[in-house]
């Protein structure tokens, strides 16, 4: 049988443009095992693309702050250290570039989403003196104010035993430092090219294609092998 995947979304399952790759429905909606969606992306994001693909609604979203599973959510990150850390940012005189009225953070209930256009290095330092329940991780499409006790791959072992499957049965493809705790938890796990360093460096294949060329190829290789 084909295993249960963990695909994150941007730059794993769009086209280098950011958008979502038409394969992605021509190859997950028969995927004859769990598939969840892991992404830094607030929980309607991943909803939406699971009920457009005709799935089951399994989805890690916020990096792990909200999981979805049998119908039932689980909201595990803090937001108000997150929202602190940005406030205190402004008030240093960052600009997070996104307005007030931004749809990126519109839904996020448990982290705060700043452009790759606002200064990092301050926002890092914001986040450090804040303590050590709040870090940042860039994800190549936005820094993510977070808090550290939540993460993709605590968020895959919740899925997993909500499911009753071992996660060392899970193939996890992604592309970024926000994935590597989901590599870490997977029995397989695997990077795009275009993946970051520290993707790159946890994973068990780094694969030769980028984008959802890559994952396409890892998921027929995957059918094939089933059949």
């Amino acid at each position: 049988m084909v295993p249960p995947l963990a695909l994150d979304i941007d730059g794993t399952l769009t086209t280098g443009s950011g958008r979502i790759d038409a394969r992605v429905f021509e190859l997950l909606p028969d995927w004859n095992a769990p598939v969840v969606l892991a992404t830094g992306k607030s929980f309607p994001y991943p909803v939406a693309l699971a009920n457009f693909l005709g799935r089951a609604e399994t989805v890690i979203a916020e990096n792990g702050g909200v999981v979805h599973v049998d119908g039932e959510t689980a909201v595990l990150g803090d937001a108000e250290a997150p929202r602190a850390v940005v406030e205190a940012f402004r008030e240093r005189g960052g600009d997070p570039v996104w307005g007030p009225r931004d749809t990126v953070n519109r839904w996020r209930e448990t982290e705060v989403a700043l452009s790759l256009d606002a200064d990092g290095t301050l926002l890092r330092e914001v986040a450090a003196a804040a303590g050590g329940d709040v870090e940042v991780v860039d994800t190549g499409y936005a820094y993510h104010v977070k808090s550290t006790g939540v993460s993709k791959g605590q968020g895959l072992e919740r899925v997993a035993d909500a499911l009753g499957i071992d996660p060392d049965e899970f193939v996890a493809i992604g592309d970024s430092e926000n994935d590597v705790s989901t590599f870490g938890v997977a029995g397989r796990s695997y990077a795009v090219a275009n993946a970051d360093g520290a993707a790159r460096d946890a994973a068990d294949v780094v694969i030769e294609e980028s984008y959802m060329d890559g994952t396409a190829g890892v998921l027929a290789d995957l059918w094939t092998r089933d059949v």
